[in-house]
């Protein structure tokens, strides 16, 4: 089970974020994560001083170790696939229109004439594939990339030369969701649909009150800085996202991961890298620092700041000092990464200077970063239930991860989850709490052993996961458990989780839902049922899917997930998108025969109870209701087709849905007895959408300021305190002789 890993299908917390990617299409965006070699500052820092296609454009073409990447990618995935994969024309098809739509998904670069002539590659890419070939690849992209330079100048002389003359009396407007729409037939309607594009931006800034001005500017730098990660995208970056496209038309979950984004992988499996601890940005062609990692060599050392720039970075007590303004993020993040105990020097502009002349050099000693953040943690809540005060434990436990490199090094202190947890239970424990919840919300997966540990720690003994495989070991289940009798909790515990709580929460999940050792709550899970495994390749690695695992009582989590016995609202619910069921290539859902399992409580038993009495309390609870309004408001809004390009329409719409919105959660706080809050009209920062992360942080904030607890969590508490009292309070003694007895 070392070796057996399932991951995330969310988005994780990039170590090197790109913020200036808004609006490029997701496969460019993903490629600026990647590889790439070092670019000379010079050629990278700035844009030619005229804008001319021809001078832009230049061919991006395959090496030969990417063919025989991609040769042994095929024989990988036909060797050890759970699936029985055939590489034929339809195999060809699947993957042409899966790369087609990853470039240009939303159908705003590619002309129908385009799709016709790469149309001649539908049936040749299975062919091409086995003869050790990516050409096609290259040809394809070199089209979009030529088509995609195209429209980023289009944009350009839209902004600086034509900005003066949108008209925003005139009611037009602009598609949502361009998925299914048809392919542009002439150069004319393409200018036509960024025409619109442009002016959306433009509205949105303009509705922030700033004058033309300013929003000319402020588009002119965005296009252009568009434009220049455009410029960098080189060959490493073609392959690997034809790779991954090629990996992921198997199943969703399947990919592959070039030598460098193997790194970027692994390490956040682990939450820990060898650096100096950055969130690093890009901005003006500098790396910003975004945050410094709390206890990372950065943070540590105190002479880089939030906000510095750097300029040029340095090896070693007296290596050169190279230039990095205008390279690629994922090369500076290269550079300073590197060895424990190693040494770089940065050239930093404070955040607080005006120009270069104010640099300084900061000289860091590497060192591991914990990432922190993905780590467990805990909180104690104390609700008031029936007049009686009552503390609840809270674990917030974002991923299931595990060091797998320091745990077989030998190192006593690597990273685990389950590990973590243990230690946050017997604190609470110590602090003498009622209940526990453990908190899955937003958690994506990680290691499928330890969601079987991390059961282990609230059973006494058991099964907690079924597995099926496939190819030689075709049909073969195996049932994996928890063989300690040791365990660390054994008081009342619910499982809070939501759309976004997939794979190995759906493991910790069912089991805890079948041994009826626990109440399940909160939203239907994200349905992911199938087990991923990392194999190492010559270059590079990768990840795809060798097994389905099932719940002990037979039943998958594919596409299905877990049912909560009690459904809380969940804002996921109102997009369609989320979910495995709504994934391409996705495996189906079935079942396999059940193992011998004893349950704790009879908690289905009560289950109608605990409904009855949630259903009185929420009907009426002010969190709830907001919840609701907001989750039928997002799904309005999201059901939209069209934004209308009318500025006193677009303010109309706007100033009524702030009010709306503030309405409700005025009549929120004043039901719960809060202060409500004082209208006051939004100034330009307020409206700026540039600022809308900003506001949502500030919201947050204000909301932690009233010390309002999560409603979610309350409710879970007096489900919780409900549930023990149903129960005869059989679970209040915290020892495993009370677990057995409730077993038998």
């Amino acid at each position: 089970m070392m070796n057996k890993t399932e991951f995330a299908p969310k988005r994780r917390k990039c170590f090197a974020s790109l913020s200036l990617l808004r609006g490029l299409p997701p496969a460019l965006a993903l490629m600026f994560t990647l590889g790439g070699s070092v670019l000379n500052a010079q050629e990278a820092a700035t844009l030619p001083p005229v804008l001319d296609i021809d001078t832009l454009y230049t061919e991006l073409s395959s090496e030969p170790v990417y063919g025989k990447t991609a040769a042994d990618l095929l024989k990988e995935l036909e060797d050890k696939h759970y699936s029985r994969i055939l590489f034929d024309d339809q195999f060809s098809h699947e993957v042409f229109d899966a790369y087609i739509k990853a470039l240009d998904g939303s159908r705003l670069y590619f002309l129908q004439s385009d799709i016709d002539s790469l149309a001649a590659y539908r049936n040749e890419l299975d062919d091409t594939l086995k003869s050790g070939s990516i050409d096609p690849a290259f040809a394809i992209y070199n089209l979009y990339h030529h088509r995609l330079l195209e429209r980023m100048l289009y944009a350009i002389d839209q902004v600086e030369n034509h900005l003066d003359s949108m008209d925003f009396s005139l009611d037009e407007s602009i598609e949502i969701d361009r998925e299914e729409a048809p392919y542009a037939a002439t150069e004319a309607e393409l200018d036509e649909l960024w025409r619109l594009r442009v002016k959306n931006s433009a509205l949105s800034l303009k509705l922030a009150d700033l004058d033309i001005d300013t929003i000319k500017e402020r588009l002119s730098k965005r296009y252009r800085n568009q434009l220049n990660q455009v410029l960098k995208t080189n060959n490493r970056d073609v392959f690997q996202s034809y790779l991954a496209t090629v990996a992921s038309t198997i199943d969703p979950h399947t990919s592959y991961f070039s030598p460098r984004d193997s790194e970027n992988f692994n390490m956040g499996l682990r939450l820990s890298l060898q650096g100096i601890g950055a969130q690093l940005t890009t901005e003006d062609e500098y790396t910003k620092v975004v945050e410094l990692i709390k206890g990372g060599p950065a943070e540590r050392g105190k002479e880089l700041m939030a906000g510095d720039r750097i300029l040029a970075i340095g090896q070693g007590v007296d290596g050169e000092m190279k230039d990095v303004i205008g390279v690629r993020l994922d090369d500076v993040v290269d550079q300073i990464r590197g060895e424990k105990g190693t040494v770089v020097r940065l050239s930093v502009i404070p955040a607080n200077a005006t120009g270069e002349s104010q640099a300084h050099e900061v000289v860091i000693t590497r060192d591991t970063v914990k990432l922190e953040d993905q780590s467990a943690k805990k909180e104690v809540l104390e609700v008031s239930y029936n007049d009686q005060p009552y503390k609840i434990g809270v674990i917030k436990l974002p991923t299931f991860y595990f060091d797998f490199e320091a745990a077989s090094a030998g190192q006593p202190d690597f990273k685990s989850s389950t590990r973590d947890v243990k230690v946050l239970l017997e604190e609470l424990k110590s602090e003498g709490v009622d209940a526990v919840v453990m908190d899955l919300r937003d958690n994506g997966g990680g290691s499928l052993t330890e969601a079987n540990d991390l059961v282990g720690l609230f059973i006494d003994t058991g099964n907690t996961v079924q597995i099926r495989y496939s190819g030689l070991r075709n049909g073969f289940v195996r049932a994996y458990g928890d063989g300690n009798p040791e365990v660390t909790y054994a008081g009342p515990l619910a499982v809070l989780v939501n759309r976004a709580s997939a794979s190995a929460s759906e493991i910790f999940a069912g089991a805890i839902q079948d041994y009826q050792r626990g109440i399940i709550l909160g939203g239907q899970t994200f349905g992911k049922g199938t087990v991923q495994e990392i194999i190492p390749m010559d270059y590079g690695q990768v990840k795809l899917t060798r097994s389905k695992f099932y719940r002990i009582s037979g039943a998958s989590t594919q596409h299905r997930g877990v049912m909560p016995d009690i459904l809380f609202p969940d804002r996921y619910s109102a997009i369609e998108e989320m979910g495995e069921s709504n994934l391409e290539h996705a495996l189906p859902w079935d079942t396999v025969r059940p193992v011998e399992y004893n349950t704790y409580f009879p908690i289905k038993d009560i289950l109608s109870d605990l409904q009855e009495k949630h259903d009185g309390r929420v009907a009426n609870d002010p969190d709830f209701i907001y919840l609701a309004e907001q989750i039928d408001r997002s799904r309005e809004l999201r059901e939209r087709t069209t934004l209308s390009l009318n500025e006193e329409v677009v303010r109309k719409e706007r100033d009524e849905s702030r009010r709306e919105e503030f309405n409700a959660n005025n009549m929120r706080l004043f039901l719960k007895g809060l202060p409500m809050e004082v209208w006051e009209e939004p100034t330009s920062e307020d409206l700026d959408p540039d600022r809308v992360a900003t506001a949502a942080n500030e919201e947050e904030e204000e909301a932690e300021a009233r010390k309002e607890d999560d409603p979610l969590l309350v409710e879970s508490s007096y489900i919780l305190i409900d549930m023990a009292r149903m129960l005869g309070n059989p679970m209040t003694a915290d020892t495993r002789d009370t677990l057995k007895a409730a077993s038998r």
